[in-house]
């Protein structure tokens, strides 16, 4: 038997009350993205408040502002995750069942549509309250890798989103039929990847120290666009990479795909649905970043 680590006992609630016959409960997830949000905007506060980091030593935005950026925020992040899981990851189950979009409770949320979503609240808000949008945009990507990584600990505490089948010694034993379903071939406990654990490392401590470093000691935010693009880029970088240890979507598993790509190589491989919409964050971060230093 190899060494593993077994799975935490924690509940996936954080607490439920009763009332009235109706129960309600604060799940982790829902906990992960008000506290992301929080921290998110304290940072942003803070950042605006130093003016000494901006240009010509005037942030683009004040307080007031900054909180009613946050509602925009919300809404992008919500409506963009729900609706970016619906279209890049079972649009077809959705067709055929419509209502099930608004049954979020059984989760279902995609980063890449959140986002999205999140990109289009910015450039509305911005463009109607005159605010120089790349430089808001900058401060949203400093403050967005604290609530990347809470999430992706809230997935790991639902036992959800599990890595491949692995056997090195920090592999997890998560729970359920299909986490425990290796293989013909695995004859002893089923252990994979803790995926979760590598993006909340990836996407959130470093990815998130890295733009800290360079808004606070290296002065980037004195160049609009450069630190939305290094966000563009990082994230991207860091999620691909991570998908080739991370289990493929149930819907995307085939007989003649057991891997779940949806690109192809044959036997030199493929793409996972992550991976080709993670491609193009990190062209256009390139890009963003290549732009900037040329309009020094």
């Amino acid at each position: 038997m190899h060494g593993y680590i077994p799975f935490p006992n924690i509940s996936p609630e954080v607490f439920s009350v009763t009332i009235a016959g109706y129960s309600f409960a604060l799940r982790w997830y829902a906990l992960a993205y008000i506290t992301g949000l929080l921290i998110g905007w304290w940072i942003v506060i803070r950042l605006v408040r130093a003016s000494h980091l901006w240009p010509r030593a005037s942030p683009p935005m004040n307080s007031k502002q900054v909180e009613d950026l946050l509602t925009w925020v919300i809404l992008g992040v919500v409506l963009g995750g729900r609706i970016g899981y619906v279209l890049f990851y079972d649009l077809p189950y959705y067709l055929k069942r419509p209502l099930g979009i608004f049954e979020v409770w059984h989760g279902g949320m995609s980063f890449h549509g959140g986002f999205l979503g999140v990109a289009l609240a910015l450039v509305f808000y911005a463009r109607s309250r005159k605010i120089p949008l790349l430089s808001a945009a900058d401060v949203l990507a400093v403050a967005t890798p604290p609530g990347l990584m809470l999430g992706r600990i809230a997935n790991f505490i639902n036992g959800e989103l599990w890595g491949l089948p692995s056997h090195l010694p920090w592999a997890v034993a998560f729970p359920g039929p299909a986490a425990q379903n290796c293989g013909p071939n695995w004859l002893t406990i089923c252990t994979r990847h803790p995926s979760q654990i590598y993006e909340a490392l990836m996407e959130g401590v470093i990815l998130g120290a890295l733009l800290l470093w360079l808004a606070w000691r290296r002065g980037w935010l004195k160049y609009p666009g450069r630190l939305t693009g290094t966000f563009f880029a990082g994230y991207g970088l860091a999620r691909f990479i991570v998908e080739f240890f991370r289990q493929a979507d149930a819907q995307f598993i085939s007989a003649a795909d057991p891997a779940g790509n949806v690109i192809s190589f044959g036997t030199l491989g493929g793409l996972s649905m992550g991976q080709v919409l993670s491609l193009p964050m990190i062209a256009i971060g390139l890009g963003v970043i290549w732009w900037t230093a040329r309009s020094r």
